[in-house]
């Protein structure tokens, strides 16, 4: 399609993907955000976790990647996100990296993952309206599709830390950006062959899809990009602006990943 080598065009995504990892981290600081909300997205890198052997560990990081990230509820930014394992060492890592990007007093509601709350604890102490939504599921799907899910039959609000706004306790956006996420690359697909087989380029995939997010896709409901509510930039930035910053990139610039177990 390109008339170049695929080898070439992968090598200039992990470029360009570490270009804007490291734009994003300098830009996404003393946000404004004021309601904010945690998910964290499964994905796998090389072969499903299950088929790991000890070898493949050995070699190369392979098996379970989960994508924690963040969404601002008024202007759908996501200021953050972390590759890693679903444990308490990203939570912390997670949430800790959100808390130095804000520049006030924020509601935050995540799932009931326990993990989440000694990491907003030790991130923000008291000063955070934390809410937690419990889902309750009902009973699996019998003779349904591998991954059809449980039936959700209903939500408990649980207020955790400070006084959040029961009206704002929810995971809604966080978790349609979750799907948009997925739809929007293919090595996000449940069953699919298009899996990433390196985590330098699933890092990186990652990295780009977050920068056109935030400032190249305008959203539907905001009618302009989130960064642009946001007040981080005065325009919906083009492809080509977004290949320019390979010009600005500081060398061996990446996004964190932790793995370890």
């Amino acid at each position: 399609m390109t008339g170049v080598a695929k080898n070439t065009v992968l090598k200039l995504l992990v470029e360009i993907g570490s270009a804007c990892s490291a734009f994003l981290d300098v830009k996404m600081r003393n946000l404004q955000c004021r309601r904010l909300q945690a998910d964290e997205a499964w994905s796998f890198c090389y072969c499903k976790q299950k088929q790991v052997t000890p070898q493949m560990s050995e070699e190369r990081i392979a098996g379970d990647v989960w994508v924690w990230c963040a969404i601002d509820a008024d202007t759908k930014l996501i200021p953050c996100w972390l590759l890693g394992k679903r444990d308490a060492g990203c939570a912390t890592e997670f949430i800790q990296d959100l808390a130095n990007r804000l520049a006030n007093r924020v509601q935050l509601t995540t799932d009931g993952l326990r993990v989440y709350l000694n990491a907003v604890i030790d991130a923000f102490a008291d000063d955070i309206d934390y809410a937690v939504l419990h889902k309750i599921y009902g009973a699996e799907p019998v003779n349904e599709a591998r991954y059809s899910p449980a039936r959700c039959i209903g939500c408990e609000k649980q207020e955790v830390l400070g006084r959040p706004d029961p009206k704002h306790v929810s995971t809604s956006y966080i978790e349609r950006a979750n799907l948009t996420m997925r739809m929007s690359m293919r090595r996000f697909t449940r069953l699919t062959n298009a899996f990433s087989k390196k985590i330098e380029n699933h890092s990186a995939a990652v990295a780009l899809y977050m920068m056109f997010y935030n400032f190249g896709r305008k959203h539907m409901t905001l009618g302009t990009t989130p960064a642009v509510k946001a007040g981080l930039t005065d325009h919906v930035w083009s492809v080509e602006e977004i290949v320019a910053l390979l010009e600005e990139r500081e060398p061996q610039s990446t996004r964190p990943v932790r793995l370890a177990s």
